[in-house]
């Protein structure tokens, strides 16, 4: 089975300061090469990034990265909604069966977390997600079938959060592999 990772990096992180696409870990590691990295280790089997605010900065940190590319979310201010409905549709154009949804803000996610919600896609129908002590976050599995659904839904900061609500979500814990918080100020 195909699975993408799409990597949500278009915001424009008010509360940061700047586009969270640009902000590096204290060791110089730009969080968008660290999700990146760590969705590929995880087991996608390549990777979208949409960017939005500081896509021209953004966009360098990725080259000669091997399975990626970029799309841009021209509605990106509308919230995150527009930006999981651009990345899947530009996922629509390939094989994928499943995408992988992850932030750009979480960096204490790991690969072994990507890898374990990964293992519940067994066909196009899969809908998982990582859930921290119980508590449903990123990254999220939505197989193919799910996509016309999300992208209608999909409006604001909400994301796939109103669908999530009204489908069976399988919850993957990984709440010993990480804590799954989003990181919005230095």
């Amino acid at each position: 089975m195909i699975t993408s990772g799409l990597l949500l990096a278009a915001g424009a992180g008010r509360r940061m300061g700047m586009p969270k696409a640009l902000v590096r870990e204290d060791d110089g590691t730009p969080w968008l090469t660290r999700s990146v990295q760590l969705l590929r280790e995880g087991g996608c089997d390549r990777v979208v990034v949409v960017l939005g605010a500081g896509a021209d900065e953004a966009e360098p940190l990725l080259d000669g990265l091997d399975g990626v590319s970029t799309v841009r979310s021209e509605d990106w201010s509308s919230g995150m909604g527009a930006s999981l409905a651009t990345g899947l549709a530009a996922l629509d154009e390939a094989d994928t069966e499943a995408a992988l949804v992850h932030l750009v803000d979480l960096p204490d996610v790991t690969a072994e977390v990507v890898a374990r919600v990964l293992a519940t896609a067994t066909s196009s129908q899969a809908l998982a997600r990582a859930s921290y002590d119980g508590r449903p976050g990123h990254p999220v599995l939505i197989g193919r079938d799910h996509w016309p659904g999300v992208i209608a839904s999909a409006t604001g900061d909400q994301g796939a959060r109103t669908y999530l609500a009204s489908h069976e979500v399988t919850l993957v814990e990984c709440g010993d592999l990480a804590s799954g918080a989003d990181v919005d100020r230095r």
